[in-house]
């Protein structure tokens, strides 16, 4: 099992302080994955059992898993940022009151620099045969702003990818070395566009015949 050396886990902690962001969820999977997951950050369902992709969008994670006859363990799975981005809102409850909540929301720029380290060791210690990004913050954080997932979903993409060379400024560089991208939509787009579903379930099929012939 590849776990991320504790230090670099303190520093990840240490640089998203004072952010809107709670907890810390490491990212899991084998030394030698079949292919690297790169999410956006953790919900509240995962910082509750310390474990990325365990809830909602977890299980049609898993189930598009499955389509091509893979599992939670022959993956390695992390996100852009490893902290819980939330947003303060208000929720009736069933007697009637209204409460204050956090909920999720999707990271923000600072918050994806203070956690560039941790993607980039991860991603230079596994040298993953192939990069799957769920949606568009892995995507963007891995090829640039440009990128979309609407356009490039279900594409083999071979590129070099960004990261961050001086922890001092929020500037990222490419690397040497290339990868195969192929980004398909977040999980949890299903919920609230089922018309993704179709797409969603092409671009896994075009994953597993990549890996098929790479085997």
């Amino acid at each position: 099992m590849f776990i991320i050396p504790e230090y670099l886990a303190e520093l990840g902690k240490r640089r998203i302080e004072g952010y809107p962001v709670d907890g810390f969820v490491y990212g899991k999977g084998p030394d030698h994955p079949t292919l690297m997951l790169v999410g956006e950050a953790p919900g509240e369902q995962e910082l509750i059992d310390g474990i990325p992709f365990i809830g909602r969008a977890g299980k049609e994670l898993m189930a598009s898993l499955s389509m091509i006859g893979l599992t939670r363990e022959d993956v390695y799975i992390t996100s852009a940022v490893r902290s819980r981005p939330y947003k303060w809102g208000t929720k009736r409850e069933r007697n009637g009151d209204m409460i204050e909540k956090k909920y999720n929301r999707p990271p923000k720029k600072p918050e994806i620099f203070a956690h560039a380290p941790i993607l980039d060791y991860e991603i230079s210690h596994l040298h993953p045969p192939l990069i799957v990004t769920l949606g568009n913050v892995g995507l963007q954080r891995l090829i640039g702003p440009t990128a979309k997932v609407t356009e490039l979903h279900g594409r083999r993409i071979e590129s070099s990818v960004q990261y961050l060379p001086d922890y001092s400024k929020d500037q990222f560089a490419w690397t040497n070395q290339k990868y195969t991208i192929i980004p398909t939509f977040h999980p949890a787009s299903v919920f609230y566009r089922p018309s993704h579903r179709e797409k969603l379930e092409q671009d896994w099929q075009e994953i597993g015949r990549y890996i098929k012939e790479n085997e």
